[in-house]
């Protein structure tokens, strides 16, 4: 058994210093979340399991915890869109493999610049960085926001939705956006990711499978096999399936999906999906549809327990003070389906999401 070292750094130049000294020494490491209360933080720290902090100030132990195995690289916490967060652990070879991977299908005829405006304590931030670290990334730290990025000669960039709809990044030579479910129309230089923490960050392009990792599509759930994908839970093992070539070590990742020609689509949390009235619905396409809706300012569904129903459609709408019942159900009548229009409509102030755009479906039901 090895530490495990918290690092507990701004999203900056220290940082990456920090991350640099732990891969050099080989000493396993997690990346605290700096935004949160100090209860939540004893909370994080208790389920990462780390043995010691570090800070601008120096290391301070932490008593009570226990290690982790030599092959583990780094622990971190899921986004906890859908419950409480778990605490994974991925290798040091699996780390190693996500970073090359990526560097090798976005190099082009340059190395990628690198602007690193996402959370680290999230997998698509922290991968940003570890692209420099453990490949041949740089990374430009000196810009304040994406347009000075790109006039600083950053060329590559990762963003959730919140900050793609906020900012022009046009400048920009790729934009991997991950996160929450891709509006319908983007730039031409934006890639859609899909994966997970438990993934080692994105291991699905714009629908398209990277080099060397397998997915299919076992009884409707999503299957993967990756050479970035998770060792273990720090409470568990990681659970495996057996995926079409009879093997079983695949990751069933819990999102509902098909693969057809090598063209992965996935569909939503299997958790989440809406039995209504016999029918299923997947709250990420009724939102999906609705965002398009002129007033409607952010969106989310979910379902409630019914009587008559099984479950009844709820859509919870961010508008600009417009009542938008009559548009919200006529167009999920006409792009999906009559089982789609919402019971109910709740107008509310803002969606909860977590720090990388992903809606914090989990408290829904309890949203006014």
């Amino acid at each position: 058994m090895t530490s495990l070292l918290a690092l507990d750094f701004e999203l900056g130049p220290d940082l990456e210093r920090a991350l640099r000294e732990a891969v050099d020494s080989s000493v396993a490491f997690c990346v605290l979340d700096r935004r949160t209360s100090p209860r939540r933080r004893l909370e994080e720290l208790e389920r990462l399991g780390a043995t010691a902090v570090r800070d601008i100030h120096g290391r301070t132990e932490l008593r009570g915890s226990i290690g982790v195995d030599h092959e583990i690289g780094l622990v971190m916490l899921t986004s906890g869109s859908s419950g409480d967060p778990k605490a994974v652990e991925l290798t040091w070879s699996a780390l190693r493999a996500s970073a090359e991977l990526t560097q090798a299908t976005l190099r082009g005829d340059v190395t990628p610049v690198w602007f690193p405006c996402l959370p680290a304590c999230h997998i698509g931030g922290l991968a940003v960085i570890l692209r420099a670290v453990l490949s041949d990334a740089t990374l430009l730290w000196d810009a304040d926001d994406l347009e000075a990025a790109v006039a600083h000669g950053a060329t590559h960039v990762s963003v959730v939705r919140t900050q793609l709809n906020r900012h022009d990044v046009s400048g920009f030579h790729t934009v991997l956006l991950g996160g929450a479910r891709p509006p319908t129309a983007l730039p031409a230089n934006v890639i859609t990711t899909w994966g997970m923490t438990e993934t080692g960050s994105g291991i699905v392009y714009d629908g398209v499978a990277l080099p060397g990792v397998d997915v299919a599509s076992v009884e409707g759930e999503i299957c993967v096999r990756s050479p970035t994908l998770f060792r273990s839970y720090r409470d568990g093992p990681k659970p495996q399936v057996t995926g079409p070539d009879g093997r079983d070590d695949w990751f069933a990742t819990g999102d509902a999906g098909e693969v057809n020609d090598h063209r992965v689509s996935v569909k939503g949390r299997l958790g989440f999906v809406i039995n209504t009235g016999g029918e299923k619905l997947w709250p990420e396409e009724l939102e999906s549809v609705l965002a398009t809706i002129a007033g409607v300012r952010d969106v989310a569904v979910t379902g409630v327990d019914d009587r008559e129903w099984g479950q009844r459609v709820v859509a919870m709408v961010v508008s600009d003070g417009s009542n938008l019942d009559e548009s919200i159900r006529s167009l999920a009548n006409e792009r999906i389906g009559p089982w789609a229009k919402p019971k109910e409509i709740r107008y509310v102030a803002a969606i909860p999401r977590t720090a990388n755009g992903k809606i914090r479906r989990s408290v829904l039901t309890n949203l006014h």
